[in-house]
């Protein structure tokens, strides 16, 4: 049987306490100010802020007396946890049968007067306690009651802060190792690609080479485009990299480029069926943002778009219109569209609708949660409509 009263979610509160780093931290000055003004206020010797675990009573400040900690058994404050009430007064301890046999009554301390107010956190767990001890009886009054619990809650208002900076800064910390790592993983995957695209873009030269001496023309275009594809793909894989390790390098290395052009290079780097038509905006069209940010929205919207059409005469159709703030875009289609109640959870990571592609294959939600990403680092948004079977069109806006 315990030696003192429990708080009856007692196993709660000292999880609860645990969250807080407080015991056996330094003095600080800010705890040390509200015990002063505690003891000021209620005209009382000495004040405390204490804190409660399973054996012992720490004092985080303890202003007029240089104890720092009593044994959880000799506490006054652990009958105002168990109790559950705001206030505990003691007036006369010596009068009180709770407190006439302990020994900080009856030994050297001879306490007689307690007051105390819990420390209470967010989730209604007491603590510990702002309390005013002394060795002679005091009357409170309800003016230095009020100003006590005050001082209380700014007690607790301080720890709240230190917890919630503490998490945050471990929550950063996490995103800091987690981006190195993500960074690392780039590295080493961008060098695994590029080693065979480099291999493809040799060996697609010399195969040039050698089928121009047998004079074959036809066979030559068809290796002029998968050099340039590779080409392509190489400066994208190292612009991507730059990009993985400087995510603002979005924002900031900005290029002009032919919208029609980019597009195509897009459109020919994937594999697209026969019967899938792809309309292109007309007119011609000058952009002035980042390229690679632009091209990698386009690939995955355009990839889904072939991916997910099961008509027999697919069609993708892309649209654009500018005014003086934003870049406006529309990627349509006439495929299996999206019902309505995936149309927001279709751009979080790793959601994907469990469906399989033209090509038997399931996605990774991959694609468009990185258009989500890119869209929010270019400081634009994104959007989808869809008719289940009738397809789904996707806007999104770049400002300029």
């Amino acid at each position: 049987m315990s030696l003192f009263p429990l708080p009856q979610n007692e196993d709660e509160r000292l999880v609860a306490l645990q969250s807080y780093n407080i015991f056996d931290t330094a003095e600080e000055r800010d705890f040390d100010a509200l015990a002063a003004l505690a003891s000021a206020i209620c005209q009382v010797p000495i004040a405390l802020i204490t804190f409660i675990d399973e054996k012992r009573q720490w004092f985080k400040a303890h202003h007029g007396t240089d104890i720092t900690e009593n044994m959880r058994e000799l506490s006054f404050c652990t009958h105002l946890l168990a109790s559950g009430d705001d206030l505990m007064i003691v007036p006369d301890a010596t009068q009180d049968e709770r407190f006439v046999q302990n020994p900080m009554v009856t030994g050297p301390t001879k306490i007689m007067f307690y007051a105390g107010v819990p420390l209470v956190n967010e989730d209604g767990h007491a603590l510990g306690s702002l309390c005013m001890v002394d060795q002679q009886t005091h009357v409170l009054s309800p003016y230095q009651v009020d100003a006590l619990k005050t001082l209380a809650t700014q007690v607790m208002d301080k720890l709240e802060l230190r917890r919630k900076v503490r998490l945050l800064e471990k929550t950063n910390q996490e995103l800091v190792n987690s981006n190195m790592l993500i960074q690392k993983f780039a590295t080493m995957a961008a060098h695994d690609i590029k080693n065979p695209l480099s291999s493809i873009q040799l060996t697609s030269q010399a195969l040039k080479i050698r089928l121009e001496k047998l004079g074959e023309p036809s066979c030559t275009r068809l290796i002029d485009l998968n050099i340039t594809s590779t080409k392509h793909l190489l400066k994208l894989i190292d612009e991507m990299l730059a990009y993985s390790q400087s995510p603002s390098l979005l924002l900031v290395n900005k290029q002009q480029f032919e919208l029609h052009r980019v597009i195509t290079r897009v459109v020919e780097m994937l594999s697209k069926p026969v019967n899938i038509a792809i309309v292109m905006p007309e007119g011609r069209h000058e952009l002035f943002m980042s390229s690679v940010a632009f091209e990698q929205i386009m690939i995955n919207l355009i990839s889904n778009a072939i991916r997910y059409n099961d008509k027999a005469a697919g069609l993708i159709k892309i649209d654009y219109r500018e005014d003086e703030q934003y870049y406006h875009f529309e990627v349509s289609d006439n495929g299996m569209g999206i019902a309505p109640e995936y149309h927001d959870k279709i751009f979080t990571n790793s959601f994907t609708l469990k469906i399989t592609d033209r090509y038997n294959q399931k996605g990774t939600g991959i694609g468009l949660s990185t258009v989500k990403d890119l869209l929010t680092a270019l400081n634009g948004d994104v959007s989808v409509k869809s008719v289940p079977g009738e397809g789904a069109t996707f806007n999104f806006s770049i400002p300029k």
